[in-house]
């Protein structure tokens, strides 16, 4: 298989631009495809009343810190701590408050477990999506493209595409690259049609084997089945709003390009396509629950947490049938 090269990042990379696309100040980019009438269509999908969640919980038992041949680039699971416990309550400590009561807090990086990456995760060169300067992304935070942009998005028809149950598997092996085919013949098996402005959630089984395995260990940045870089194809043929899947990366690993790039189709989809991308989304529950009635589609409703100058974000992705 041909290597991906800087020549082919630069000529996708003019192929895919969607800078200006929603006009010069635009910082949400792809989400603008999802329109005031989808979301209205989204809620008809309501019947059941069900609410599925596809996040897996923030807690020490995370996948970050597992055994990988890359490095986790100080990604750690999150730390919770309780700031007053009942402990304290009890003993009578704190009654000079006036109230018996439990606090906590967290500490965590905001990509460590089921997440967006927001626009201003990954640069192409010296810029971010719609040709702002990577250098305004500085310590004190994103002053272009942060996550609190959206705080208002993530909100629409859901797909989920299971890839691996349409090809008969209960997981995609590792380096398998998805191709458009692979994602046209799923929605074709499942009888769904994509739409302009959806929220497409692509399930390969990973994480599932990895927690029937009892070990996170190659799931950060390891060896992985995702998305091909043809798939920048398919996503801009279709105008999703967002991507996201189940594994830590999204794209197929090892990576399809030479030496020196690493995530060549992150380079493409969130700088140059302005995608949001969700990762590490937990997918077991609505994929059982798709295959059971035969309904692929859902409200979704998945918002970022509006932390200002952010360039990812926890969430708890629901999918409502």
């Amino acid at each position: 298989m041909k290597k991906i090269t800087r020549a082919d990042l630069a000529a996708a990379s003019e192929k895919y631009k969607n800078w200006g696309k929603w006009g010069a100040d635009d910082e949400i980019g792809t989400l603008n495809f999802t329109s005031p009438a989808d979301i209205v269509a989204a809620a008809q999908l309501v019947r059941k009343g069900k609410v599925i969640s596809l996040a897996l919980n923030f807690d020490s038992n995370g996948p970050q810190g597992a055994k990988t041949k890359y490095p986790s680039m100080g990604r750690i699971n999150p730390v919770h701590t309780m700031l007053r416990t009942g402990t304290d309550a009890y003993a009578g400590v704190l009654d000079k408050r006036g109230i018996r009561a439990a606090d906590d807090m967290v500490v965590m990086p905001l990509q460590c477990g089921t997440q967006w990456d927001g626009l201003g995760h990954v640069f192409y060169e010296n810029y971010m999506y719609n040709g702002y300067d990577c250098r305004e992304v500085s310590s004190a935070g994103a002053a272009k493209c942060g996550i609190e942009k959206t705080k208002s998005k993530m909100v629409g028809r859901g797909v989920l595409l299971d890839v691996a149950r349409a090809k008969g598997l209960e997981c995609l092996p590792d380096g398998y690259g998805i191709t458009c085919k692979d994602l046209d013949d799923t929605a074709k098996a499942q009888g769904v049609e994509i739409k302009r402005g959806d929220y497409i959630i692509v399930r390969t089984g990973q994480m599932e084997e990895k927690i029937k395995a009892g070990s996170w260990d190659g799931y950060p940045g390891g060896d992985a089945p995702g998305f091909a870089f043809e798939t920048l194809e398919w996503i801009q043929r279709t105008e999703l709003a967002a991507l996201a899947s189940d594994t830590w990366g999204c794209e197929v690993r090892p990576n399809e390009s030479e030496a020196g790039i690493n995530q060549p189709w992150h380079w493409i989809t969130i700088p140059i396509m302005g995608m949001t991308m969700g990762e590490i989304f937990f997918l077991k529950d609505i994929a059982d629950d798709c295959a059971a009635d035969g309904i692929y589609e859902f409200m979704f409703v998945a918002p970022a947490i509006p932390i200002t100058g952010a360039v990812g974000s926890p969430t708890n992705p629901l999918a409502i049938k």
